[in-house]
């Protein structure tokens, strides 16, 4: 099914959101640069970098400073606009298992992607920003502060990629075609029995290890890499993990699916994006489908894909 052309909450245009998500990611990426370096932050936040258990993994004062920042701009800027705003590091808070939010129009944010890549210095975090209406995105933004790269993609009318002086760059997907000519961009962790064998019965043409989701969809969108898989354990991805990379990697024509063909839906009242979910840059997904979903049923008999 193709995307429909770009729709939005009322009173706000394409070139007025857009025009208010520069800035704001552009902070973002100073706020976390700042951190990462032992800087002091601008904008007025503490310079210590503290780091607690939040339960699934780090917290750092880096994480709850960008959200505070990405939330605050997003109100400000639009004061009036019928919208929720929910991330990461306020989802306890908001959420009920079982519940949905009651909002038509969703911001989904992670304000650090991969905390622990930030925290080991790889440079391989993101920062995402996913609009959704009902439940699918409509539009997204991945920022890899350590690259200056902000991609945007506004499902239905296409992506690219921004430097700090708004020069844009086009996707560049590879032109790697047949599944065992693909790359597959994997997880240095969050790997266990089922996923090896499912990635060595791919049979792919190589692979590359890197840090948060983001950065992951980035390495497809520039033509380093063909393929992410996600196969979800004793632990899942959440929305805020997805949200705003398949947002950009549908907008470039990609693919982001369940094994079986299905959508990535959110705000159901479950974040968990559970099963397998493959992401690709879409010349061969329907091939990647149907080779996963015949192996997973070897792998792990009744597991839903």
């Amino acid at each position: 099914m193709m995307p429909t052309a770009l729709t939005l909450p009322a009173g706000v245009s394409q070139d007025a959101l857009l025009a208010a998500l520069r800035p704001l990611c552009w902070g973002a990426a100073d706020i976390l640069r700042a951190y990462a370096r032992g800087e002091q932050p601008p904008h007025g936040f503490p310079k210590v970098l503290r780091v607690d258990d939040g339960g699934d993994g780090p917290v750092s004062a880096a994480d709850l400073a960008v959200n505070q920042w990405l939330l605050d701009g997003l109100k400000q800027a639009f004061p009036e606009v019928d919208w929720t705003l929910l991330s990461e590091e306020t989802a306890k808070e908001q959420l009920t298992e079982g519940q949905t939010l009651p909002a038509e129009w969703l911001w989904i944010l992670d304000p650090l992607d991969g905390t622990k890549d930030f925290l080991q210095g790889t440079g391989e975090y993101a920062v995402h920003l996913a609009l959704v209406h009902g439940r699918r995105p409509v539009l997204g933004v991945v920022l890899l502060p350590e690259a200056d790269e902000l991609w945007i993609g506004l499902v239905g009318e296409g992506a690219w990629c921004e430097d700090r002086q708004g020069e844009r760059s086009p996707v560049r997907f590879s032109d790697r075609t047949t599944v065992s000519e693909l790359i597959l961009v994997a997880s240095r962790s969050h790997r266990d029995d089922r996923l090896v064998t499912l990635i060595d019965t791919l049979a792919l043409g190589g692979s590359k290890a890197v840090g948060s989701v983001g950065y992951k969809i980035a390495t497809i969108l520039r033509g380093e890499t063909d393929l992410y898989v996600s196969l979800s354990g004793k632990s899942a991805p959440k929305d805020w993990d997805m949200a705003a990379p398949e947002a950009v990697l549908l907008a470039a024509g990609g693919a982001f699916t369940h094994a079986d063909g299905q959508p990535l839906t959110y705000n159901t009242g479950d974040v968990r994006q559970a099963g397998c979910l493959i992401a690709s840059h879409g010349k061969a997904h329907a091939a990647l489908e149907e080779k996963a979903t015949r192996a997973m049923e070897r792998i792990d008999p009744g597991f839903q894909v």
